[in-house]
């Protein structure tokens, strides 16, 4: 016939042949709900190993220090080293947040 659908096997050129798939609009549909569920848990990992790193990276720097003297200089020393660290490893826990959207 001609203008009409165009057909392979008996089945209109578009259609799922075994039905495996069924409605078109519907796999499409689910296929965008999974896209965005995998983007969602890739957020979730991005942050988790973003505020991983924050910790890591603060207590590889404490754990780095030599302290000397007694307990007030320790201190110190390591208020110090916190006073450095601390807004790098806030930086890392803030990105980490505004990517997962919290």
């Amino acid at each position: 016939m001609p203008g009409g659908p165009i057909r392979h096997n008996g089945c209109v050129a578009g259609e799922d042949p075994f039905g495996l798939f069924g409605d078109p609009d519907e796999m499409r549909r689910r296929l965008g709900e999974f896209a965005e569920q995998m983007q969602g848990a890739q957020k979730v990992a991005w942050a988790d190993n973003a505020i991983k790193l924050a910790v890591d990276m603060t207590v590889a720097g404490i754990g780095r220090l030599n302290l000397q003297g007694n307990a007030e200089q320790q201190a110190q020393e390591i208020r110090q080293a916190i006073g450095m660290i601390f807004p790098e490893a806030v930086t890392l826990v803030r990105e980490a947040r505004e990517g997962f959207g919290t």
